[in-house]
């Protein structure tokens, strides 16, 4: 069992560093860093589309993360703050309304850009999931996705009682996915392969672990119909990643010097 700890924030001055802040900017960083690596590797070729739509995919991320977080798992907040509660989008994020909020984003951003975003997946896969692996061991830092009383080895003693910890939970996933992803990166995949494969291999055990989540807890999350907002959630990416991964089976593997002999073709 994992001893409870708490992380002391580091002073910077009049500011205040904590482990959570800390590493979630980590993962944009090493996110988006390797996302363009991989862009510029095996395909598309060019890592622009993914360096100019990174910093938007955080705005919408942080924007779509708080407005479930709000409405989806504590609309008690709407009611007793008002509606200027919506606006302090840095007083609670919801992971999957993160995601939500990303994926709105980037869609948006791409089709403002006139760029095509199937050839950008792959590359985007192979950065999201270390990258978010790492932001949710913030979230095991900061214990905030408490589960329920247990005695699993991988538990943390927290006073009170042993609970699952979910961000630690997560980042597990998170790191594994991201090893087979790499693992499968090593051939060529066709467009939007990988990210068929995340999308599947991270919302189908979210959806199960989600029924760890503590509901004996002040401020417990919030259900609908018996299920939370990041179960609902995991249905639309299981339907995502089965669409790509039906697509990619009528598409040849690419690779960079595949995709700029079409590209000149076309041009031709």
């Amino acid at each position: 069992m994992i001893p409870y700890f708490e992380v002391p924030p580091l002073s910077l001055g009049p500011l205040e560093l904590h482990a959570f802040g800390a590493l979630a900017a980590l993962g944009i960083y090493v996110g988006a860093r390797l996302a363009a690596k991989a862009a510029r590797t095996i395909g598309p070729g060019d890592d622009l589309p993914i360096v100019e739509a990174a910093p938007w995919m955080v705005v919408g991320g942080v924007i779509g993360g708080h407005l479930v977080h709000v409405l989806g798992y504590h609309p008690e907040i709407l009611a007793t703050e008002g509606w200027t509660s919506l606006l302090k989008v840095w007083d609670g994020l919801s992971s999957m309304g993160g995601v939500l909020g990303g994926l709105i984003t980037i869609v948006l951003f791409f089709r403002w850009k006139r760029w095509r975003l199937i050839p950008s997946l792959n590359a985007l896969a192979l950065g999201i999931a270390p990258g978010w692996g790492i932001a949710r061991l913030g979230c095991f830092a900061a214990h905030d996705h408490k589960g329920t009383l247990t005695d699993f080895p991988l538990a943390v003693a927290f006073p009170g009682g042993a609970r699952h910890d979910l961000g630690l939970y997560e980042a597990v996933l998170l790191f594994a996915i991201a090893g087979v992803l790499w693992l499968l990166a090593r051939k060529p995949r066709p467009e939007g392969f990988l990210m068929g494969v995340l999308a599947i291999a991270y919302a189908v055990p979210r959806f199960f672990m989600d029924f760890l989540r503590a509901t004996d807890l002040p401020f417990s999350d919030g259900r609908i119909a018996g299920l939370t907002p990041a179960q609902y959630t995991a249905f639309l990416l299981v339907g995502i990643g089965t669409w790509l991964l039906v697509r990619s089976r009528n598409l040849p593997a690419m690779t960079v010097e595949r995709r700029a002999e079409q590209e000149s073709a076309a041009a031709a």
